[in-house]
């Protein structure tokens, strides 16, 4: 009995020690490989809605480009899942072959038991047991003795009966794993099909535009200019709002006020929400190489998120609207000022606000251009005053 209570308090322990890490990274790998899936699917919207232009353009192969690492991402995530189910249906195994020999001592042991009880258990041979005793404290002992036996007899039953339950579940959640694992096996070899689909259409799609070197380096070159005058509007309203609370007459308040937006804006570091309610990122921080055009480098002070036609700009942190910009007739910029800190909207079609207004956060700023093709890209930044920021370090990890 001693013995029993023992197994049954080490499994307790094992269960909530062993099993819920397990089951936390488990519920991590399943919210990423969730993500990762809708990530692909909006990618293929977008990709469906450049195609029914006919055309060839870097965005789609750079859209191409995101959804393969981002497949890429996917199958690792899978091969992490199976290696962790897989684990997971080796421990109940093992813990299914623990409980299946406790079963067998405890039976074989409750059996024996139940043929003494059976073959001696009737009131002479009790009343022979007891009165066979020396003295009255012997007799007392036997009888004491025979109701513990009958006590133990009956919890031996109870334990059998719940380690029986507990092995029926623990088959139930074999079964359930072994389905799940075969169906992550599938979605593995699913994606390792789609996968290299993908990488002969980005070979294709790569080989197409190589023959419009001509046109590629005018558009790249036409974009590096519109760039160049986003930056120095840019930096122009920085400049400004610098010199404005140079001035005497500068409120002391309106600054007091400032330094707590930007306390707050700082301390929202990778929180903020993200400027569309859904898209993927088809361009990241930093330089990079051009997809087509050899030996040519693209900059990009921020991010470029790929949308749906008709999407909106929206705040990240409340603000200031310091600078409306035009930078082309159908690329505007909105600049929005949060203390000592910018975060600076473009290629709007459309913009919903004036200058010096007031922003909540989440508030419509624009609606993002779609072009010809079907292309809709919103470009975003971060500054903190004049030193440029990476985004991706800002923005939430997930959209909200």
């Amino acid at each position: 009995m001693v013995h029993v209570k023992q197994f049954f308090l080490f499994f307790i322990v094992f269960f909530f020690l062993g099993v819920t890490p397990v089951f936390s990274q488990t519920r991590s790998l399943k919210a990423k490989r969730q993500k990762l899936e809708q990530e692909i699917a909006y990618t293929n919207k977008l990709l469906s809605e450049i195609n029914k232009n006919k055309k060839n353009t870097v965005y789609e192969l750079q859209l191409i480009n995101n959804r393969i690492n981002m497949r890429h991402r996917l199958v690792t995530v899978l091969k992490k899942e199976i290696t962790d189910l897989t684990d997971t249906i080796s421990l109940t195994e093992i813990s299914l072959m623990k409980l299946n020999r406790r079963l067998d001592t405890l039976k074989k042991e409750y059996a024996r038991i139940a043929w003494y009880l059976y073959k001696n258990d009737n009131s002479y041979n009790r009343l022979i047991f007891l009165f066979s005793a020396k003295n009255f404290n012997q007799a007392y002992q036997r009888l004491r003795y025979l109701d513990e036996i009958s006590a133990y007899i009956r919890k031996e039953a109870g334990w059998i009966q719940h380690l029986e339950k507990q092995k029926k579940g623990k088959l139930n959640i074999l079964i359930r794993d072994k389905a799940e694992k075969k169906a992550l096996l599938d979605n593995e070899t699913t994606q390792l099909s789609r996968l290299q689909l993908e990488q002969h259409e980005k070979i294709r799609l790569k080989q197409k535009l190589s023959g419009q070197e001509k046109n590629l380096e005018a558009k790249l070159k036409q974009k590096q200019r519109e760039s160049r005058k986003l930056e120095a509007q840019i930096r122009k309203a920085i400049a400004m709002a610098a010199k404005r609370a140079a001035k005497p007459s500068y409120s002391n308040k309106l600054s007091a006020s400032e330094n707590r937006l930007s306390s707050s804006f700082a301390a929202d570091k990778g929180r903020l929400p993200w400027p569309v309610k859904q898209g993927v990122v088809s361009l990241t921080f930093g330089i990079h190489r051009h997809p087509v055009l050899k030996n040519v480098q693209i900059k990009n002070d921020g991010i470029n998120i790929a949308t749906a036609k008709g999407s909106v700009a929206r705040a990240v942190f409340p603000g200031r609207v310091v600078n409306i910009v035009t930078i082309t007739g159908t690329n505007l910029a909105v600049i929005l000022k949060h203390g000592s800190f910018y975060t600076v909207y473009s290629d709007l079609d459309k913009v919903l606000v004036k200058n010096n207004q007031q922003v909540k956060q989440y508030q419509p700023l624009g609606i993002i251009h779609t072009n010809l093709q079907g292309k809709t890209v919103l470009h975003f930044e971060v500054w903190h005053e004049k030193y440029l920021q990476n985004p991706a370090y800002w923005l939430n990890k997930r959209f909200h």
